[in-house]
């Protein structure tokens, strides 16, 4: 039998909230028709957000929401989705799809978006096809609050007070969409664009600038990007760089083929969990990198692109992106987070792609219809986990599944202490047998479970459609039984558990 001792005297790190946030961008139908619409659309909406998702997002306690891009970021005009919708420059979304783009979600929308969910502002500038000029006259229209050409164009535009930008992300995938850059010349712009992104009050939290890592396994971008980018933080609080992205997401397939969504075998089931897996090594690798200039571990690594890419659902548009969500990307983002909590002295900011209606999304719409997918319910167990601190949880007996050359462990988990409750949550890998944990405490001390869910369904397949939403669902978890400081556990196949005890 597997076992799982949990010492929650031994504290491992705070677990960043950051690490839960979320990612929209100007594709298909993520921002129009999943989150805005029009007043007068008929749906439900405050200022143009949907109320149905509006809701179901603060169930999440979303931390942090990155915009506008991806890729659209670096061909993205910012004055161009400011002032009157209807003077607004209406342009062709190149990146995504080729439809136009009308600009009628700007800057004003997605500070009201962020004000609704209560969360922090990620805004990802242009540095691809945008000047430093630009740059800095946004970080101005968004933030100053004195006298100057752009503070006074923000309060003619009907905003008199600044907002807060929590970070800001200089550039995106500048290694490909973003511009083709060698790390060499991507660096050296970096250095010059920054610059400007300036703190325009020195009484208000300075923002926190995000600097564009690595595509998966490039580790001489990681390097040669740190080489030239970490000077001076050593002898500042903030330098040049407060993070530096990874972008990594699971293609079962390969990127050309991808796979279907819900049309696979157990053989795929298991080569996607393993991808999803390799997130593990890819920040063990590039924290490394990091470790050589930054030892202290000052500058956070921003998983800020993460996921399932899938083949499009037939009779889609490609370019929308648009797919299922099945128990399977539960699984993934399970695992993912547990690997996220686990890494917490690094990671200290992700954002899963995306939030509605694109990629492994959290909600789907229709219309005035929505549904919530496997992982949206994953990503409200695992709210307990923002903030926490995590505990030392040790794993062993733990046997290897698969099929060929997939082999994955059959139990992902991490554990976390905030306000005397200890959060473990579990993921049961394999794709037909349930598996018994026994875990114990450290504590001298009796436990009792404060609460249990599990998101789980005996079909590996299965997912919601809008005849069926609540097919797959956070429900009450009953598989285990408590005795003092002992407790086992019966995982379901194919399961995501949560156990909450104090």
């Amino acid at each position: 039998m597997a076992k799982l001792v949990i010492n929650d005297a031994k504290k491992q790190g705070r677990i960043a909230p950051e690490i839960y946030g979320q990612f929209s961008e100007h594709l298909g139908r993520g921002i129009y028709e999943g989150i805005f619409v029009t007043e007068d659309s008929g749906i439900p909406n405050v200022n143009g957000m949907r109320t149905d998702v509006v809701e179901a997002l603060k169930e999440l306690e979303v931390p942090v929401l990155r915009w506008p891009g991806g890729c659209f970021a670096d061909e993205y005009h910012w004055q161009d989705g400011i002032g009157p919708k209807e003077n607004r420059k209406k342009m062709v979304n190149t990146n995504w799809g080729n439809v136009v783009e009308d600009n009628s979600f700007g800057t004003h929308e997605f500070m009201e978006l962020c004000r609704q969910l209560g969360c922090k502002t990620y805004v990802n500038g242009n540095l691809g096809s945008g000047t430093v000029q630009e740059m800095a006259e946004w970080v101005e229209y968004m933030t100053f609050e004195g006298v100057s050409p752009m503070a006074d164009l923000r309060k003619q535009n009907g905003h008199e007070a600044p907002w807060k930008v929590d970070y800001f992300g200089v550039g995106n995938e500048n290694w490909g969409c973003g511009g083709n850059m060698t790390p060499e010349h991507y660096a050296n712009e970096y250095r010059r664009y920054q610059t400007f992104v300036k703190n325009l009050d020195e009484n208000k939290e300075p923002i926190e600038k995000v600097c564009c890592g690595a595509n998966v396994d490039d580790y001489y971008w990681t390097k040669d990007v740190m080489k030239t980018c970490f000077a001076h933080v050593e002898k500042k609080k903030h330098g040049h760089m407060d993070f530096l992205s990874l972008h990594y997401y699971v293609h079962p397939e390969g990127w050309e083929i991808k796979g279907s969504a819900t049309d696979f075998d157990e053989e795929v089931w298991y080569k996607t969990l393993y991808k999803a897996l390799y997130m593990d090594i890819l920040i063990d690798r590039h924290g490394t990198i990091m470790d050589r200039f930054d030892p202290k571990k000052k500058i956070g690594m921003s998983v800020d692109e993460w996921g399932t890419w899938f083949t499009c659902e037939p009779g889609t548009n490609p370019g929308f992106l648009y797919q299922q969500n099945t128990v399977r990307d539960a699984l993934v983002a399970g695992i993912t987070l547990n690997i996220f909590n686990k890494h917490c002295d690094r990671v200290k900011m992700a954002c899963i792609a995306q939030t509605v209606n694109v990629l492994q999304a959290m909600l789907l719409t229709e219309g005035e219809k929505m549904i919530k997918t496997p992982t949206y319910y994953v990503f409200r167990m695992y709210r307990h986990h923002q903030g926490a601190q995590l505990v030392s949880s040790e794993l062993t007996g733990v046997e290897e599944i698969g099929i060929g050359e997939w082999k994955v462990p059959q139990i992902s988990e991490s554990a976390s202490e905030k306000d005397g409750i200890i959060t473990i949550t579990l993921n049961n890998l394999s794709a037909t047998d349930s598996h018994e944990l026994d875990v114990r405490f450290t504590g001298d001390r009796e436990y009792e479970v404060v609460e249990a869910n599990v998101v789980a369904h005996p079909d590996i397949h299965a997912y919601n459609t809008f005849d069926e939403p609540w097919n797959v669902k956070e429900e009450a978890f009953e598989g285990y039984t408590l005795n003092g400081d002992r407790m086992k556990v019966t995982l379901p196949a194919c399961s995501v558990v949560e156990i909450r005890v104090k």
